[in-house]
């Protein structure tokens, strides 16, 4: 159960050791002598639980059978409602008291005539039928008119006297008195003062003494000497031991998050820091303690595990306690989360300007915010004098879901996991079954394939505990995904198989054994559908330049081009036209061949003449100065076709081939042919 921002009211909920104390207050309060009325203070800054301990002592006022009363001043405004509602409120619980006594509602008839004549208005109802209402008030406008006969000196005596008669005092409660505007206060005292010297009545008033002194200072009068006439008894609520403290906000937090499903990566290495600097400092009174409590439940809840813990509840700290300093994380992203090599292309006096407006903001807790910087946003420490850190963190950053890392910050702030954020989380889900080549294919396979490039990307961020378990169901079921899903692209996107290919690589690259790279490759080959995608892992682990990583040695790379090479030239004309990178294949035959081998001659199918075309039709993409608008225009790769086919009459050849079989899809690749046929050349630099 999460216990809101209110008082305790049962000794078993006393938390804090405070119910013996509470008890000797009680003791001591009924053994004042009251003939002449008593005012009890309970003193202590707010939060501290006045509230809760004046509950704790009511449970022996209510051994002893000791009336209480209380009072709410914050329902009630202006001198004049004050006084007269005072009295009626006082005389309406003495009647209603749950045992009444005969003499306790005698003396709640004098408090409310008294009260009347005190304000000098009549308390008249309003409800009832008009005949109800008329009686009513004719007799109390009669009550009120005796009572002015006997005067007002003469109602005091006669409830003086009711009172005397007690044989125990009726306790008195008002309480929040601090929370009051500083009038209010004021009249609060000045109605405690002219009432206080009425026998047996004990007043216990519960407030934060410097706010109180600061509101009756006036006229040169020091609020503590006013305070000092009008106070009897002052208790000061001991100070709760900082260990108990700190035992009841861990205690709070284990009982908030103990039956949440997913709470998020914990880090224990983080957390005792992030405790002890930022949260800790914050929390200063078991209100506290019960407003962060009830405050990081619903966040937990919402945000499903998709932060840090250590994070988040250091920043819902600062949101609870530190309003002016969460209002400004938003504006702070960038200075909070750009890493130091970034910062160098950005404008580092305003990435340094909103990391110290936080600092700022902070007032007097300028250190816990300093320290929130340090713990929580390592790219922004560096502008108050920590280290800095690079471009390499960020991946580490995400994958641990530390709000140092812009889309997690994004998240918590805004609630909303944008594109790159829901790519990690769904990479997240398919490293869970890497290890299992048909759960890991199956997993990627209901992806959005809007998605599915995004999150094989993402999978780099786990580059760092990829195993030798991982590598060929993980190799396989990547490599036979080629081609993903074509998507619109940016001038800076890179191609779609490269996402595929750089996990590949991590992969296999994770063996660090030559030997135990050629005895995956081995397994891997066999189970790969296309010899696009068996191209692609021969590229990885070879020695061609630019595309090889040289992952095996030089004689077993030869050995795996040659035998793939002789399954390409051996491929027949519909397994070829299936090809998604016809052209690469092709090429690479062409070049691995050697002195001994015959040379590579293409098939003179119609079908694949199209399927050679389709390979070879690309876009030129460009961007006019001072337009995002990128512009697109189709090209052939012209003179690789003539590269494969020998020559362009061989070409031409060819295509005529392919009109003449009038092959559905042809059309608009042949008119484009067309115009390279007819002289057109493409700029080399587009």
């Amino acid at each position: 159960m999460i216990v809101g921002d209110n008082p305790i009211k049962n000794p078993e909920d006393d938390a804090i050791g405070r119910i013996s104390t509470a008890q000797n207050f009680a003791q001591h309060v009924l053994a004042l002598n009251a003939k002449e009325g008593v005012v009890v203070g309970v003193l202590g800054p707010w939060g501290s639980g006045k509230t809760s301990f004046i509950n704790l002592a009511r449970n022996e006022f209510e051994k002893e059978e000791v009336p209480i009363l209380d009072f709410n001043p914050w329902m009630f405004s202006g001198t004049a409602q004050l006084v007269e509602l005072f009295f009626v409120e006082l005389a309406a619980q003495l009647k209603g008291h749950r045992k009444v006594r005969r003499d306790l509602a005698e003396i709640g008839e004098s408090l409310e005539t008294y009260g009347e004549l005190f304000s000098g208005k009549g308390w008249l109802p309003v409800v009832g039928t008009s005949f109800e209402r008329l009686s009513a008030a004719m007799k109390v406008i009669g009550k009120l008119l005796q009572g002015r006969k006997e005067g007002v000196s003469g109602q005091r005596l006669k409830l003086k006297n009711a009172l005397s008669a007690l044989d125990k005092p009726i306790v008195v409660v008002l309480d929040d008195i601090d929370r009051l505007e500083t009038s209010e206060i004021r009249d609060v005292f000045k109605l405690v003062r002219l009432t206080a010297n009425f026998p047996n009545i004990i007043y216990i008033v519960a407030f934060d003494r410097e706010r109180v002194e600061e509101a009756l200072g006036e006229q040169g009068v020091p609020g503590r000497d006013y305070l000092e006439k009008i106070l009897q008894v002052a208790v000061d609520l001991p100070v709760v031991p900082s260990h108990m403290l700190h035992q009841q906000i861990t205690t709070a937090l284990d009982n908030v998050l103990d039956n949440i499903e997913n709470t998020g990566p914990f880090d224990e290495q983080v957390w005792p820091d992030v405790f002890m600097e930022i949260i800790r400092p914050l929390i200063q009174n078991m209100r506290d303690v019960r407003r962060y409590a009830a405050a990081i439940h619903g966040t937990v809840i919402s945000l499903k595990g998709q932060i840090a813990l250590a994070d988040l509840l250091a920043l819902e700290a600062i949101r609870v306690f530190l309003p002016d300093v969460f209002k400004l994380l938003h504006s702070a992203i960038d200075g909070l989360t750009t890493d130091s090599d970034s910062a160098r292309h950005s404008d580092p006096a305003h990435l340094k300007a909103q990391v110290n407006g936080l600092v700022e903001a902070a007032g007097d807790h300028s250190r816990v915010v300093e320290s929130m910087i340090n713990h929580l946003f390592p790219a922004g420490g560096g502008y108050i004098g920590s280290a800095s850190y690079g471009n390499s963190w960020k991946k580490e950053w995400l994958k641990e879901r530390r709000v140092a890392h812009e889309d997690i910050l994004r998240l918590y702030l805004e609630r909303f996991a944008n594109e790159n954020l829901q790519a990690v989380m769904g990479a997240e889900q398919a490293w869970k079954h890497i290890a299992n080549r048909d759960a890991f294919d199956n997993y990627l396979s209901s992806l959005d394939p809007e998605q599915l490039q995004d999150v094989i990307t993402s999978l780099e961020i786990f580059e760092g505990e990829f195993a030798s378990e991982h590598v060929v169901p993980g190799t396989v079921v990547l490599l036979n995904l080629l081609p993903l899903p074509e998507r619109e692209r940016g001038m800076f996107d890179w191609p779609s198989r490269t996402s595929v290919t750089r996990v590949v690589l991590r992969l296999l690259r994770s063996l660090e054994d030559p030997t135990k790279v050629e005895k995956a490759v081995c397994q891997i080959l066999p189970e790969l559908k296309s010899l696009s995608s068996k191209l692609e892992l021969i590229n990885i682990v070879g020695y061609r330049e630019r595309v090889g990583h040289k992952l095996v040695s030089e004689r077993m790379a030869s050995e795996f081009e040659k035998a793939w090479s002789e399954e390409v030239r051996s491929a027949s004309v519909d397994t070829l036209a299936d090809e998604h990178e016809l052209v690469r294949l092709f090429l690479r035959v062409k070049q691995v061949a050697g002195p001994p081998e015959s040379p590579f001659k293409i098939d003179s199918s119609p079908k694949l003449t199209l399927a050679l075309l389709r390979a070879a039709y690309d876009e030129i993409r460009s961007q006019a100065e001072g337009s995002r608008a990128v512009q697109r225009s189709p090209r052939l790769s012209w003179d690789t076709l003539t590269e494969l086919y020998g020559d362009e009459a061989t070409l031409k050849e060819r295509i005529e081939s392919l009109k003449e079989a009038r092959l559905d899809g042809a059309d608009e690749l042949l008119e484009l042919a067309d115009e390279y046929l007819g002289g057109r050349r493409d700029d080399p630099f587009d």
